[in-house]
């Protein structure tokens, strides 16, 4: 389970939920421009564009969750369990794996409007990083400060949706989402009025009540309706500082308690991390679930010259201010 929204005022923000039922090794790793990718099609390229985001390293190679580059491009991939649908390599198209994807885009292309040139030519192919790491099922939200998007590979073949709510979370398919919102368009953030009958008269007791009705679980359809309708209702902050802690309470809205989601496995799922990127000055904050002091990692010329990947550790120890000490 996984939740992905973009924010829009004189910045680009964009990040996510990251909900799993275990822990990854995840690092703040940035690659640099000129970084070369070998991909599974036998072909190479370099990055023309650096990359910041959360991402497992293997063998030098960073998997990301999310990240964006230097342009303000921005993915995140989220889960989508049986009914991500990937192929064996096909001609005349561009194949990508699932974990070349995001390198592959963000270190080519600055905008939403540039890949989508190139999306019907792209092939999500079934092959595994190596033999440890399964195929993971997932679709992607790829934004711009202008546009969002989704794209999902399904049976019937790769979609591409307009997103103009820019949100994302998981099952069902995108096109779902869009359709159950419209059960909603009766909330409100507004004091509440009776429209119940004018038969009766009926009153508010308490703020909030055009809310009443805004699913509260953290079934992925109902954190779709929350996330969407928290931020765009969400007031516009002014100072960086405001707008970052803004994008964290949004999050935290949708966000998964440790014990109240049990897998079938018996494990507990839980949002092990949280992320906001700054796209437009090329600042990625995060904070975990056992350390909620908001950190980043920022862009600078040293790390996006570098001849390798700069990688930061998380802290995962919480982080206390005592006032009286």
């Amino acid at each position: 389970m996984c939740t992905a929204i973009k924010i829009s005022n004189k910045d680009l923000y964009f990040g996510r939920n990251l909900d799993l039922e275990y822990d990854f090794e995840k690092q703040v790793v940035i690659t640099p421009r000129k970084y070369k990718f070998n991909l599974k099609n036998k072909t190479e390229y370099q990055t023309k564009y650096a990359i910041i985001g959360m991402a497992q390293v293997s063998d030098n190679y960073p998997l990301y969750a999310e990240a964006t580059n230097e342009k303000g491009l921005c993915i995140a991939g989220l889960y989508f369990p049986g009914n991500a649908v990937y192929n064996e390599e096909k001609k005349n198209y561009i194949n990508i794996t699932t974990f070349e994807l995001i390198p592959w885009i963000l270190g080519n292309f600055a905008k939403v409007e540039d890949i989508e040139k190139d999306l019907p030519k792209i092939n999500i192919t079934n092959q595994k990083f190596n033999s440890k790491l399964p195929v993971p099922d997932l679709h992607w939200m790829i934004s711009d400060k202008d546009k969002s998007i989704v794209i999902e590979q399904v049976k019937e073949g790769l979609k591409i949706y307009n997103n103009p709510y820019e949100v994302l979370t998981n099952n069902p398919p995108f096109s779902y989402h869009e359709i159950n919102l419209s059960n909603y368009l009766n909330l409100t953030p507004k004091v509440a009025t009776n429209r119940f009958s004018k038969k009766v008269k009926l009153t508010g007791y308490g703020q909030g009540m055009g809310m009443i009705g805004l699913p509260g679980d953290v079934t992925p359809t109902a954190r779709f309706v929350r996330a969407t309708f928290n931020k765009l209702n969400s007031a516009e902050c002014k100072t960086e500082e405001e707008s970052v802690s803004q994008f964290f309470h949004i999050l935290d809205s949708v966000a998964v308690v440790k014990g109240t989601v049990i897998t079938k496995e018996n494990r507990e799922d839980l949002t092990i991390y949280s992320s906001c990127i700054n796209a437009s000055k090329g600042i990625y904050y995060f904070k975990t679930y056992y350390n909620n002091q908001i950190n980043a990692v920022k862009f600078d010329n040293k790390n996006t010259n570098s001849k390798k990947l700069t990688i930061y550790n998380l802290p995962i120890k919480q982080n206390i201010k005592y006032l009286n000490t």
